[in-house]
């Protein structure tokens, strides 16, 4: 395999594990919006204020999403090795021409 086709190769693999993160990590916060909308909407709460499970299972699901949240949008936004590799590739064409 040549260079061009090593390095190829390699960010595609990467965009692929990008993308089945991604899903899964959509997936599972997708779910535990549901999960919270269905307790708040079709459970019988109290009159006056919530039950103390629902109330523990709130502050148990909230540093959860808030880190999946940060995750998910930490994997989508970094750059990919090609950009990078472009940019190495101009500075040493640079380097090159100047000396």
């Amino acid at each position: 395999m040549s260079k061009l086709q090593k390095d190829d190769y390699i960010d595609l693999l990467e965009a692929k594990l990008k993308f089945i993160v991604g899903i899964c990590l959509s997936f599972t916060l997708t779910g535990i919006i549901f999960a919270v909308l269905y307790s708040l909407i079709h459970v019988t709460q109290p009159m006056n204020a919530s039950a103390p499970n629902d109330m523990k299972f709130f502050e148990l699901i909230q540093p959860i999403a808030t880190f999946l949240t940060g995750t998910l949008s930490g994997i989508m936004l970094t750059s990919s090795r090609t950009i990078s590799r472009k940019k190495d590739e101009e500075e040493q064409a640079e380097e090159d021409t100047q000396a």
